[in-house]
């Protein structure tokens, strides 16, 4: 029993330490290519924050044809019974994302020994510079606590000014979302999008948490890039935003953050990131 027991620990340990951020760090020095993009992460935006939101729109603007207009609230109340019949509508959904982006995304296990889920491009090819994927979860400012939320959690991501994203999608995290979500609602209309706490968000982008940590074998794709949702951003899309803040009364723009190519990406290929090269 005690081998059994042992054998689960080790096995559970292979698949958080591709999150636990010492671990990364202690592995970094074996880690050339790694450590490499690590020392010359440029101090500029890969791409301008307005063509981050464009990206956005370009996607969010199709949505409400794919999944009408009241689709995330059924989407959120579906059991995992009711979700095997919404493959139609799902397909739907990549159609429109492949038609507007030029590419789906979608997770699958990943190419990594022991590192559970991953995201992969699915369809069509991503251009280098593209916004891929989304970080969804709750913001946290530096003085919000969030040790409860953080306890084994690998999806928390840290932001270059000290802001928090919590990534997980169970316990909790989850918990903490749909509460803040249906705290900012504004009568009919949300503000946030819950649905990618479910295995079929209606925003695609909203897998990004699940991205892994690249190698020497596979080096980084994609780079994180930080981004505050404009003021001009449409009322009625915000509902496809998968961020909340924790804060209710923060006076401070909602944080994103995008996952952009580094180069081209063709379909097949897992999107690898690097834990440490986030771009200002």
């Amino acid at each position: 029993m005690l081998r059994s027991a042992l054998n689960r620990f080790q096995n559970k340990w292979k698949s958080y330490r591709h999150r636990f951020v010492p671990w990364v760090v202690l592995n970094l020095s074996k880690n050339e290519k790694t450590l490499r993009q690590v020392t010359e992460r440029s101090k500029d935006k890969l791409v301008p924050d307005e063509e981050v939101s464009q990206s956005l729109l370009q996607l969010f603007r199709v949505l409400p044809r794919v999944h009408g207009a009241d689709h995330w609230e059924l989407r959120a109340a579906q059991t995992p019974l009711l979700r095997q019949e919404t493959t139609e509508e799902d397909q739907r959904g990549d159609d429109a994302m492949l038609q507007s982006l030029g590419f789906c995304i979608a997770r699958k296990p990943s190419t990594l020994p022991f590192a559970g889920t991953g995201v992969f491009v699915t369809k069509g090819c991503v251009p280098k510079g593209a916004t891929v994927a989304m970080y969804p979860g709750t913001v946290y400012q530096a003085y919000d606590p969030i040790l409860l939320q953080s306890i084994r959690n690998p999806f928390v991501f840290r932001c270059i000014d000290g802001v928090l994203i919590d990534g997980n999608d169970k316990g909790i995290s989850k918990m903490v979302f749909k509460s803040c979500s249906g705290r900012d609602r504004m009568g009919p209309f949300m503000m946030s999008d819950t649905s990618w706490l479910t295995s079929s968000p209606q925003n695609p982008l909203a897998v990004g948490q699940y991205v892994n940590n690249c190698s020497n074998e596979s080096p980084a794709n994609v780079c994180y890039q930080e981004f505050d949702v404009p003021d001009r951003f449409p009322f009625e899309l915000w509902q496809y935003l998968p961020n909340v803040n924790y804060s209710h009364d923060t006076q401070r723009p909602l944080r994103c953050v995008a996952l952009v190519s580094l180069r081209d990406i063709t379909a097949g290929e897992e999107l690898f990131s690097n834990y440490y090269t986030i771009v200002h």
